[in-house]
């Protein structure tokens, strides 16, 4: 005879997130669903001689975390190569780097995550500071957004004329050693992984992605090397981490080619968007802006429109969702545009990736499109005073940043994701019900929902996922701490104790 429940957690404080949000004591679980959430006194009914029983001792119960747009390649090469966030200076990065080297053998040098804002000496690394590293090998440096990167000599010097003019950085005419877009996308190629290592770098990930309370990703995948991974780990009953496969927009055809579609795909693996970029970063000053830059011009197209159009039109009318990345106003609303210039955007769940420069206009045209925004509460850590935002955008038009208040307000659909900047949904959180202006701060239960609700709606999964109630998937984080009870500064030092994937224990916190 089966147990009634497979697994049951007991004397917690759980958190529903449905509207409105219920608090129960327990929850039983059986083949990966929950079947009953109540009472500890209810749920010792469904308790079997084999049922394991998590007692939770009062700590605190949410939907598992989805981020809804991440780099898990980046995120792994972060955790096994050289990680230059949380850098204290240019030397400290250049030791790292140094580091690195010592580490291999041959072959690139690779450092990922650097922000120069976090400096004293607020400047990108050049190729005077990478040959310091090696002058013998090819030394990368991508910075935290991943639309800019700096070379050595080696580097620069072997791919030289394979980089657009115009996306390479010059002083008195001489390259600097920083790149940006299409330039960059041509390291990405040329640091590409093979799928033994990729399968490393994705399994470090999804481990880290687990220790944050995370169950599910929408991954952005530059190359197909990591859905052969995914896929492989699928078959082997191994991936543990639901994920959605983005496609670079490079592998249209052959998705349409192989009758591929939005939502195909297994439990665990399915395909999701199609992604393209409209426009740059901030940080490279590449984001395409109505005003000119504080020190700078208007930015520049990395897709241009009419392009655009029609690979969202080509998309669209295969069947697939899109997803298009889009940071300053002018490439939201070229965006936006195209998007309603198809047949059903709110019902294909187009996506805006990004959003952060937001006009009135803008957001009421988003609410009436039913179009997702896709957004990264993380960034709101260059919104503060001084911060990255302000140097590349005034202070006025830092206030106009990542306003998920207004958004939210107006009716728009928040899918929270990190984009790595970092990978952890409670300092995103921390970052939204702590944001400096009005319009872009959140309630704590807003933002949780955005981390989960959002997700699993701009995944076409809000009935499997992103809530607490029988028939849904068993998903789940337990947290040491309350994000309500805590103070605000401090949601992102929250514990997670253990994460739950599909009813199965993945993570559990050493006591």
């Amino acid at each position: 005879m089966t147990d009634p429940a497979g697994l049951v957690l007991t004397n917690g404080r759980i958190h529903s997130l449905t509207e409105p949000d219920e608090i129960h004591e327990a929850i039983a679980i059986r083949d990966g669903e929950i079947i009953r959430v109540g009472s500890s006194y209810e749920i010792n009914f469904l308790r079997g001689a084999t049922t394991d029983v998590l007692d939770l001792d009062g700590a605190v119960v949410l939907p598992g975390f989805i981020d809804a747009h991440t780099h898990l390649e980046q995120l792994g090469r972060r955790l096994v190569q050289a990680d230059l966030s949380g850098t204290d200076d240019i030397a400290d990065a250049i030791d790292r780097l140094n580091e690195e080297r010592e580490r291999t053998d041959s072959g690139w040098i690779c450092g990922y995550g650097y922000d120069e804002t976090e400096w004293d000496e607020r400047r990108r690394l050049t190729m005077a500071d990478l040959d310091q590293v090696s002058v013998d090998r090819p030394v990368v440096a991508f910075r935290e957004d991943l639309h800019t990167g700096s070379l050595n000599s080696v580097a620069f010097d072997q791919f030289a004329n394979e980089f657009p003019e115009h996306d390479v950085h010059r002083e008195n005419g001489d390259p600097t050693g920083v790149v940006v877009e299409d330039a960059l996308n041509v390291i990405h190629e040329a640091t590409t992984p093979d799928a033994t290592a990729m399968r490393s770098l994705i399994e470090a990930a999804r481990d880290r992605a687990h220790e944050l309370g995370i169950t599910g990703v929408h991954d952005f995948v530059r190359n197909s090397t990591a859905p052969q991974v995914y896929r492989a780990l699928d078959l082997a009953d191994a991936l543990n981490l639901r994920v959605r496969i983005n496609y670079w927009s490079d592998h249209l055809d052959a998705l349409i080619e192989l009758g591929e579609r939005t939502n195909y795909g297994s439990e665990f693996v399915r395909t999701g968007a199609i992604k393209s970029f409209a426009d740059g970063s901030f940080g490279g000053r590449t984001a395409k802006l109505s005003e000119p830059y504080e020190d700078g011009d208007t930015g520049q197209w990395v897709t241009a429109p009419n392009e655009l159009e029609g690979l969202i039109e080509r998309a669209d009318a295969s069947g697939f969702q899109y997803a298009v990345h889009a940071i300053g106003d002018v490439a939201i609303e070229t965006v936006l545009d195209r998007f309603e210039r198809t047949e059903d955007p709110a019902g294909a769940r187009h996506r805006i990736e990004h959003a952060e420069l937001l006009t009135a206009e803008l957001i009421d045209a988003i609410a009436q499109s039913g179009v997702v925004v896709s957004a990264q509460p993380n960034f709101l850590k260059w919104a503060r005073e001084g911060g990255l935002y302000e140097d590349c955008l005034g202070v006025d038009r830092t206030a106009r940043t990542n306003q998920f208040r207004r958004l939210l307000d107006a009716g728009v659909v928040l899918a929270f994701g990190s984009d790595c900047m970092p990978m952890n949904p409670l300092f995103g959180v921390q970052q939204a019900v702590t944001a400096p202006h009005e319009r872009q701060r959140l309630t704590v239960t807003e933002a949780l929902r955005a981390y989960t609700t959002g997700g699993a709606h701009a995944g076409f999964a809000a009935d499997r996922l992103g809530t607490i109630k029988a028939g849904k998937r068993a998903d789940l984080v337990v947290l040491n701490g309350s994000p309500w009870d805590v103070p605000v500064e401090v949601i992102a030092d929250i514990g997670v104790t253990h994460t739950i994937v599909d009813g199965n224990v993945v993570f559990e916190r050493e006591r």
